[in-house]
């Protein structure tokens, strides 16, 4: 058993309870003790979605998935901020402005491409030795530095949207804002953006919208959404939040919990792992001759190999043998697998 099992990962469930009933079905299945198991990246209990499990060997390959980027579904309801970002944590900010879809449209640029975001209080970042959610939780004052992340795509999804009436639901303003910005927060609006846009009399007005963003490293999606409200003269907060892809892994390949379970019951977990190689479908393959496939297992170094410079998955026949680096024509272990 060495590949990856992709967990559709429900709500309320956190990444290592994930990797936990991947591990018990692999007891329940009869496929020994003692199998490696790890996930490819954490995702938040209140989110959905791609969760790629590594089994074995692909265990070792699971560092690369923490630097891969990520796709992400979310929804972002307007006019009220909430202490944790998400539907989860009381409500700290109101505003009664909701933005257009004009508005929501002209702004979206502003957040696509390398940008700087503040993470949220409520995150596993850890200061001084401590996690920033558990400061949060005890009352603590958290302010987490600015970081750079890059935003490659950012665009609207179908999704019913929230209506009113723009003469009732103009108003308050940023006088509502006061409340929300504090330690770490970023400026309501960009200064050389001026004003928001104003909704004109009769357009729609917009309670709620979600967005699809394909995102770097590091993004915190509800600091995203965060931005985006204030950057529209309002407030907001994530209400649906799902990965649709890490990686190169999609949902089409993703299981539920409780096909995990009935599969591990019946001993069929093989039918659903994907093979190591699919971890690394962006790498190019180098066929290995057995006496280079022995010298790499025991860490020496090809010379006179004939390759473009980078990273390569060398393989012997339909065996992996080991994650390489190309460099001047010579060839060094990143990572081995102990495979037959």
């Amino acid at each position: 058993m060495h590949g990856w099992i992709i967990l559709d990962k429900p709500l309320g469930l956190g990444s290592t309870q994930g990797v936990s009933a991947v591990k018990r079905c692999l007891r329940q299945g009869g496929y020994g003790k003692g199998i490696k198991v790890g996930h490819g990246g954490t995702l938040d209990p209140l989110a959905t979605g791609v969760l790629p499990i590594a089994v074995g060997e692909a265990t070792k390959l699971a560092g690369r998935m923490l630097d891969s980027d990520k796709v992400y579904d979310f929804t972002i309801r307007f006019g009220e901020q909430t202490a944790t970002l998400d539907a989860e944590g009381e409500v700290v900010a109101t505003s009664d402005l909701r933005p257009t879809r004009a508005a929501l449209e002209a702004v979206l640029p502003r957040f696509t491409g390398p940008i700087n975001q503040v993470p949220p209080a409520y995150s596993a970042l850890k200061i001084d030795g401590e996690r920033a959610y558990d400061l949060a939780r005890a009352g603590e004052e958290v302010v987490l530095a600015s970081r750079a992340v890059t935003i490659h795509n950012l665009h609207s999804s179908p999704s019913p949207m929230g209506r009113g009436t723009a003469l009732e639901e103009r108003g308050g303003g940023a006088g509502a804002l006061a409340a929300v910005l504090g330690a770490g927060a970023p400026p309501l609006h960009h200064p050389a953006d001026g004003p928001p846009p104003q909704a004109e009399l009769g357009e729609e007005l917009l309670g709620e919208v979600t967005l699809t963003a394909h995102v770097s490293k590091g993004t915190y999606i509800r600091s995203l959404a965060r931005d985006i409200a204030l950057a529209l003269g309002t407030v907001g907060h994530v209400t649906m939040l799902r990965r649709i892809k890490a990686g190169p892994f999609t949902l089409a390949p993703a299981i539920s919990l409780d096909k995990l379970n009935k599969m591990g019951q019946a001993a069929t977990l093989e039918q659903i792992l994907l093979p190591l190689r699919a971890g690394l479908d962006d790498i190019p393959a180098l066929a290995l001759d057995p006496d280079q496939a022995g010298a790499l297992r025991q860490g020496r170094v090809l010379a006179g190999i004939a390759v473009d410079d980078g990273q390569y998955f060398a393989m012997l026949g339909d065996t992996p043998v080991a994650l390489v680096e190309a460099l001047d024509a010579q060839v060094r272990v990143v990572r081995g697998f102990n495979l037959d």
